[in-house]
């Protein structure tokens, strides 16, 4: 647990702490944002469109072999984008840095399920659960106090005392899990799979700024969905898929991961919007603000391992379910926010979607990855990780185009009464940030539906994987 626990805080922890330091960045290389995002930008979209894979190769060589490769590859492309000497260059060891942070992110919860018994397999999942939230909740400090004395490069070389020491630890500590038998692998289902993913996140991560019906975005977005429809064509036809289509046939494996899609497009509704809430319209300084936004987080880390804990007792269902009407409830309190709400009210209400998210999270997990065979537990890792970042960006561009379409309508509402000024940006700010609010609660609602209908527990899913 120890050993899987430190992979699983370095990938989301290096996302995190690297979105601390892009100002000195940008201007260490005299790079403007659009060029400078695409530090970030590179890392998310790699590592979202190969986690299936990763998947479907830990299930064929074992989940030990592909979690460590994936730690040494990680490691030492820390260290490349630490002597990086151009913008370029440290972009490139980005994707170099995100192949093998997708293999730890997409294995993890397969070497739990292979390793923890059914009555201790939620918790262990709630623990690597705390684990995330620890990371994206520390990480921006984290971050900011290693730029600030030891400037921004020092960020990447962390990564390799504790690559070298986490490493050695999985190569004596994790357990092989070898498939049984000789399986050729899926290049053409693996190829339709990165490009199709690829291509729709790109488009659905540019759709703002290149305009939704841009000639750009319309060819991205058919790209994805010619690739998709090959994909599924090849997985009905080839004797050894890359994901096995019959997977989808148990309901509680389908609408557990759509429930699952659902949660993480609810939830970075909020934590996209929020951070421009907090500077724009309260005009709190970066630090506060992210004092401010750690709330979530820090009740995720204590409520996590004792949701994956009750899931070993009652099953998950419930508890899921719970998380989402929670996550709604927090949704419509958020969408509450004006122009001089209390700063209690708002760390109150972010509290409370880290309490939903707390209690969501390791019982469906749980449940998706107890409903699948042995041999297939490394495929529902790589799906889960595949829904949790499909769902990351689906939620920023839906709330960012329902935002930046009711802003100027708003704004064009409030000029008409005669106002103007800060004032009117504010109240045209608070209001659009509404409309953003209530389409993420309709998303958390038909999570709780979909939740509720997913069928019968992990236990009996359990029962028929041996």
């Amino acid at each position: 647990m120890a050993t899987l626990a430190v992979g699983t805080f370095m990938a989301p922890l290096d996302s995190s702490v690297v979105n601390i330091v892009l100002p000195q960045i940008s201007r260490y290389f005299q790079s403007d944002l659009a060029s400078v995002e695409w530090v970030i930008m590179s890392y998310l979209l790699v590592i979202s469109s190969l986690l299936l894979i990763y998947g479907r190769l830990g299930d064929m060589y074992g989940h030990k072999e592909v979690y460590v490769t994936g730690f040494i590859i990680f490691t030492l492309a820390s260290v490349l984008c630490g002597v990086a000497q151009s913008l370029p260059a440290l972009i490139a060891f980005r994707v170099v840095q995100a192949l093998g942070a997708g293999m730890m992110m997409a294995i993890g919860p397969a070497i739990i399920a292979a390793t923890f018994p059914p009555g201790e397999r939620g918790r262990a999942l709630g623990l690597i659960g705390s684990t995330v939230a620890a990371a994206l909740a520390f990480g921006p400090t984290i971050g900011g106090i290693l730029s600030d004395y030891l400037g921004w490069r020092s960020v990447f070389y962390i990564n390799l005392p504790i690559g070298i020491a986490a490493i050695t630890a999985s190569v004596i500590v994790l357990q092989r899990s070898v498939a049984t038998k000789q399986q050729n692998f899926d290049f053409a289902g693996a190829g339709a799979a990165f490009l199709g993913l690829f291509f729709l996140l790109f488009a659905l991560s540019r759709g703002q700024s290149w305009g939704w019906q841009s000639a750009g975005i319309m060819a991205l977005l058919m790209g994805a969905l010619v690739l998709l429809a090959a994909f599924i064509f090849v997985e009905k036809r080839v004797k050894e898929p890359m994901m096995d289509l019959t997977l989808f046939r148990n309901r509680l494996f389908t609408m557990a991961n759509l429930t699952s899609l659902l949660n993480f497009m609810a939830q970075f509704s909020v934590v996209f919007l929020m951070p421009f809430y907090l500077e724009r319209v309260r005009q709190l300084d970066p630090s506060t603000a992210g004092m401010l936004l750690s709330a979530g987080p820090l009740v995720i880390l204590f409520v996590a391992p004792v949701s994956g804990y009750l899931s070993d007792r009652m099953g998950s269902r419930l508890l899921s379910s719970l998380g989402m009407g929670i996550i709604a409830a927090a949704l419509f309190s958020l969408s509450g926010l004006g122009v001089e709400t209390p700063y209690p009210y708002i760390a109150l209400s972010l509290g409370a979607m880290g309490l939903g998210v707390g209690l969501f999270q390791a019982p469906n997990n749980n449940a998706v990855i107890s409903s699948v065979p042995r041999h297939r537990l490394g495929i529902a890792s790589g799906m889960m990780a595949s829904m949790r970042n499909i769902g990351m960006v689906l939620g920023v561009a839906i709330s960012g185009a329902v935002f930046q379409t009711m802003l100027p309508i708003r704004a064009a509402s409030l000029q008409s009464q005669n106002m103007s000024g800060t004032a009117l940006e504010s109240l045209a700010f608070v209001d659009a940030l509404r409309y953003s609010y209530w389409v993420a609660i309709i998303l958390a609602v038909l999570g709780i539906f979909t939740s509720l209908v997913r069928g019968g527990s992990f236990t009996k899913a359990e029962d028929m994987r041996e």
